[in-house]
């Protein structure tokens, strides 16, 4: 079931629950979605070939914005199914859309965005995204 929710994301991850990330109203914190969206971000990073590592002292990819709507409340115990995508794909710049799929309920549980921008960490400013990089998110992407 899972597997038809996240249909056009190429990039899918399964993560459990813990109980740690559940918060004093029992349920999964706020701030957990973030730190998945970050796993399934550098995990497509990896797959395009753009790791951290390779981002010092060149361009890599920076965070400018990032948002999630919480469909469902998740509690342990639970696996959920991450899910990552791109589009928008710019001169310096794409957005990232995320699911969060819960196994247990069967359902989306949260959806999320992120603008990511290519970065020069040399010289501290944007920087067009790399003709390679372009390249690969097309190629993973299935286009």
């Amino acid at each position: 079931m899972p597997e038809d929710l996240l249909a056009g994301f190429p990039v899918t991850l399964r993560w459990p629950v813990a109980w740690g990330d559940m918060d004093a109203l029992g349920h999964v914190n706020n701030t957990t979605y973030f730190r998945w969206f970050e796993s399934a971000r550098i995990d497509y990073f990896a797959r395009l070939g753009w790791d951290a590592d390779l981002a010092a002292g060149g361009v890599g990819p920076i965070l400018a914005q990032t948002s999630c709507t919480y469909r469902a409340p998740l509690t342990h115990p639970d696996e959920v199914v991450l899910g990552a995508r791109v589009e928008d794909v710019g001169e310096d710049r794409f957005t990232m859309r995320y699911r969060v799929v819960s196994q247990r309920l069967g359902r989306v549980a949260a959806e999320g965005e992120a603008r990511v921008v290519a970065f020069d960490y040399g010289a501290g400013r944007k920087a067009a995204l790399p003709d390679t990089i372009r390249a690969a998110i097309a190629a993973l992407e299935g286009g």
